[in-house]
Order: C-alpha cells, then structure tokens, then sequence
C-alpha cells in the first residue's frame, strides 16, 4: 500500500504538485519527470544500485505518484511533499532490494552486496532535501537563462553562486555596484517565480537570499 500525499500550503497559481493531479495533463506529467527522475535516480545510485536498476526504482515510484497524486488535499498543518516523495522512493528501493535477495540470479552483483530491507543510512533526509533545492534550482535556472542579458546573468551568478564581493563583480562586468544588485535581485526574483511554479510549499523559495 503506497503512503498517502500528504498536503500542502496554498499559494496564488497552481503549482505543478496541483496540476499532476490530472493524469491526462500531459505537459504537466512531461515536466514533473522531467524534475524528479534526476532526482529519485541521484538518490538510487548513492545507495549503491547499478545505472539500470536505479533507473527502474526511479520509474516505480513515478508510476507510485501517479496512483496516489489524485488524493492530493491542501493543509498546511501536515508535511511537505518531499517528505512524502522520498518516503515513496524508501519503500520502492526496499522492494526492489527484497526481490533480488529472493532472486539471486537475476541481481548484479553490487546489488547482492546490498543489505536486504537495507533502511535510510544517517543523513539521508538532510541529503535528500539539499538535493531537492538543488534539483529545482537547477532546473529553475535552465528555464529561465534566456531570459536575461549574459551581464545580468553573471552579475547574478558571481554574487549569489560564486560568493564574489559585489564591488569586485562591478569592477570584472564593467558595472555599477548598484547595478550588479539590481541584477541579482531581477534574477532572484524570477527564480523564486519559477520554483513556486512547480512547488508552492513554504520555505523552498527563501533560500535564496537578497
């Protein structure tokens, strides 16, 4: 039995977790994959499963969302989705370890060496919640690049990414200080748009600091 989505804070738009509650919106399905394979993969193969079998977990516990999305309710009392997906994906990986112990002969052999029912290894959460801001804001990035003039984007880029001194970027960018802010804060801003189109909960968006 797949645990239940747990639900979440409201916000102005529909955010994507709203929109894949419809299976038959595909464009929404497209770009909910598009986000969190990568992610659900990374996760797969830091627990020592080969390429392929990462890949299969990863695909189980898409199709494990799409059984359970449409139960999707809003309360901003209970967890966040992330909690919930990588709830989802620990049980699809003990599965998938519990059916090759039981069938040896089909496992490759670094998954024999796998503990069977192996659990969460210390860290995991933290882990996999850096990994979450990191997947959407490089997803969040990709998407909204063009968007801006090669300046503005590195203004934005050598402030916030590479830490650099805002004079000493002024200065490499032949701009002014306040211009590399105003920049940065442009750039900021959109990349919160973008992240809240896909995930609307509480606390994803102010990682990023003005």
């Amino acid at each position: 039995m797949e645990p239940q989505p747990e639900s979440y804070t409201p916000s102005t738009r529909s955010s994507l977790l709203v929109r894949i509650r419809n299976l038959e919106d595909q464009r929404a399905w497209e770009e909910f994959v598009e986000i969190y394979t990568p992610l659900i993969y990374g996760y797969c193969r830091r627990h020592d499963l080969q390429e392929g079998d990462a890949a299969d977990v990863a695909q189980e516990s898409m199709r494990a969302v799409a059984r359970s999305i449409g139960k999707f309710e809003y309360d901003p009392q209970r967890g966040k989705f992330r909690n919930w997906l990588l709830t989802v994906v620990q049980n699809k990986l003990r599965n998938f370890l519990a059916q090759q112990q039981q069938q040896p002969e089909l496992a490759g052999e670094s998954t024999l060496d796998l503990r069977r029912g192996r659990d969460s290894t210390p860290g995991d959460e933290s882990i996999w919640e850096a990994e979450y801001y990191r997947t959407l804001f490089n997803w969040a990035a990709n998407r909204i690049r063009g968007e801006f003039h090669e300046s503005t984007w590195r203004a934005f880029w050598q402030t916030t990414i590479d830490e650099r001194d805002g004079k000493e970027v002024a200065e490499s960018l032949g701009m002014s200080v306040g211009a590399v802010y105003v920049a940065k804060s442009r750039v900021i801003a959109r990349l919160k748009e973008q992240i809240l189109s896909v995930d609307a909960e509480e606390g994803i968006a102010p990682h990023f600091s003005l």
